[in-house]
């Protein structure tokens, strides 16, 4: 069983026990558990539900493990002959969820 959660813009592939990495969840502390209802899509065994454009009922349940920062990501600008040059750089703040349930 698995379902497709929209979590604050990005679409997730959520099974049970499985772990993600979605944007910041500043509402959230580790430990806590938090409940998404935009769920678009469930599938169980050969039974696919596809919300218009969500399945009503549907949630997914799942526990904060921690928050994070990613990778440095490096932004270059520059324009040719000008001698205009900017690099600029930031890490994207993250946290990881378990999916603990899915209800459907």
């Amino acid at each position: 069983m698995y379902a497709i959660v929209d979590i604050k813009g990005f679409q997730f592939r959520a099974e049970k026990n499985a772990v993600l990495r979605v944007p910041l969840l500043n509402t959230a502390e580790p430990g806590q558990t938090v409940e998404f209802d935009r769920v678009l899509l469930v599938r169980k065994d050969d039974e696919v539900v596809v919300g218009t454009p969500v399945v009503e009922g549907a949630a997914i349940v799942a526990e904060v493990i921690d928050h994070g920062k990613g990778k440095k990501k490096i932004i270059y600008h520059h324009k040719r002959r000008k001698g205009y040059r900017v690099k600029k750089g930031y890490r994207e703040q993250f946290t990881d969820i378990k999916i603990t349930d899915i209800r459907a």
